[in-house]
């Protein structure tokens, strides 16, 4: 019997049969499943801008919906009692006698350029590169006239020797053009040469001058400022200020001295030695989380 065509089988008075729509190839780059989804979206389905879990937590209720954490309030500082400051300096001079100046030197010149050189350095890399470099360049004209080559090569131990090389020749050259090759007295005209800020010019006003022009901020000497109470203050130059109206003029000096070996000593960073510590019954011990 031959096989009827589907034209054929049609009932007499049926509608023609609409063509399907072509199936959606994906381009070339692009993912198949991606092109489907376009292809074959519901009639009427709403696109998914927003994910299930934003969904859930619309319709969790409000006791179980998840509360953000309030940001802790930062903690009002309080101005020291004069009497536990001074309690602390008289401490620290009793632990410190002989608190003086870890750099090497015999000159105002001689001090400025170690103090230079002691950014980011230690205080004994630089006294074993100092003799040497005072014995070649006596004074400010020879660091001016100096070679930058040699120069270089002679303090590459202590770091950054191609910076604090071009700082101490165009330092000592002002020295010798302004000042008639004398170091300056006087903070303004410190911190008016290459390399010097508030920090060096204050190291050689106070030790090679004895003049309390400011207290030198270091490391150890903003940390150990937080960590008793004495101020908040992050920026060097405020934690100075903020200082100086607690301590002394007469100890301003010798105040950075004794933080410096007592943070070196007993109160170091990560965990101090709280146990043998003269200043504990005065320490609020502000940040410490471990001592011994």
């Amino acid at each position: 019997m031959p096989r009827k065509s589907p034209r054929s089988r049609r009932k007499p008075g049926s509608a023609p049969r609409v063509p399907a729509s072509p199936r959606v190839r994906s381009a070339p780059g692009q993912s198949r499943t991606r092109a489907s989804r376009a292809g074959h979206a519901l009639k009427g389905a709403r696109p998914a801008t927003v994910s299930g879990a934003k969904k859930a937590a619309r319709k969790a209720p409000k006791s179980r919906r998840p509360v953000a954490a309030k940001p802790a309030k930062k903690r009002a500082f309080v101005t020291p009692d004069p009497v536990r400051v001074q309690a602390i300096l008289d401490h620290l001079r009793e632990f410190y006698p002989d608190a003086k100046c870890a750099l090497d030197y015999t000159t105002p010149l001689q001090l400025l350029v170690a103090t230079i050189l002691s950014a980011q350095c230690t205080d004994e890399r630089v006294n074993l590169t100092t003799p040497a470099l005072f014995a070649k360049y006596p004074d400010a004209a020879a660091f001016a006239n100096a070679d930058p080559k040699q120069l270089e090569d002679m303090i590459h131990s202590t770091g950054f020797f191609r910076q604090k090389a071009r700082a101490l020749r165009e330092a000592c050259a002002d020295i010798v053009a302004k000042h008639g090759g004398v170091v300056p007295r006087e903070l303004e005209q410190l911190t008016a040469l290459r390399g010097v800020g508030r920090k060096t010019a204050n190291v050689v006003l106070g030790n090679a001058y004895g003049i309390a022009a400011g207290i030198v901020v270091d490391t150890h000497v903003g940390r150990l400022s937080h960590r008793l109470g004495l101020t908040n203050e992050q920026d060097a130059v405020k934690i100075e200020f903020a200082l100086q109206r607690l301590v002394p003029r007469d100890s301003w000096t010798l105040f950075s001295h004794w933080l410096i070996l007592h943070g070196r000593a007993v109160c170091n960073a990560r965990k101090p030695c709280c146990s043998i510590c003269p200043l504990a019954p005065f320490c609020p011990k502000v940040g410490v989380t471990l001592f011994q």
